[in-house]
């Protein structure tokens, strides 16, 4: 079947009917054409498997069809953010962090308080650098709670979580970013979008103000962030 992902056409040669439901708000009215092919193979499945040795076949497969897009979506000007997307007023804001940091728990302060917030992806987003701007996707794989939507928006900022007694927001430097940002991406093996990728992550990291925010879990840490996320401007 063929999918609308990240703005992509993307046939996925899957053996399992896991995907099929997985997917089915990203089903394509056209299954004629498709700009590329996402497949697991058996090695790659087997290895999976290995990591994952309770999960079902379906859903292992999902896994790696998911992986074999994104190894390949820097010949497409994008690449895989792992961080909570969260949008209001059509702009987005990510956050990101250690697992455990607590960037879902943020991204859910700000539904609750801040009016009009929505998530967008709660865990792998694709991001689209246009030429002059970079634009964050929802995609069926939104983290185990399942928050997100089909959908897109401008990307206005990054926001580093961490967890601290008190609520405190700093801008970082693009070589702090570069630091923290690798660790939540795919990097392709192959050296072709290996190059691709950072040369996208470059830009990404020059052109999106980002912030550490240490933060504990409350209103205020929110409004906080909303407040200095939404007005950031670039160096």
């Amino acid at each position: 079947m063929v999918y609308e992902i990240a703005g992509l056409k993307v046939l996925f040669k899957n053996k399992y009917k896991f995907t099929n439901a997985y997917c089915e708000k990203y089903l394509a009215e056209d299954q004629n054409s498709y700009d590329l092919v996402a497949e697991a193979t058996d090695e790659e499945f087997e290895e999976e498997k290995k990591q994952s040795p309770i999960k079902n076949d379906g859903y292992i497969e999902n896994i790696c069809l998911y992986r074999s897009l994104c190894l390949r979506l820097p010949d497409f000007d994008r690449f895989l953010l792992h961080a909570s997307i969260v949008e209001k007023d059509g702009v987005a804001y990510a956050f990101l962090g250690k697992s455990g940091a607590g960037k879902s728990t943020h991204s859910r302060l700000w539904l609750k308080y801040i009016d009009g917030a929505r998530i967008l992806n709660g865990d792998k987003p694709i991001i689209f650098y246009d030429g002059k701007e970079f634009i964050a996707y929802g995609t069926p794989w939104n983290g185990k709670e399942g928050m997100g939507y089909n959908g897109s928006a401008k990307l206005k900022a990054l926001c580093f979580i961490e967890q601290a007694k008190e609520n405190k927001i700093e801008r970082l430097t693009t070589s702090e970013v570069a630091t923290r940002v690798f660790t939540q991406l795919l990097l392709p093996s192959d050296e072709k979008n290996a190059a691709k990728t950072l040369e996208l992550v470059d830009k990404f990291i020059t052109n999106i103000p980002a912030f550490v925010l240490k933060c504990d879990i409350s209103e205020e840490a929110a409004k906080l962030s909303y407040r200095e996320l939404s007005k950031a401007e670039n160096f």
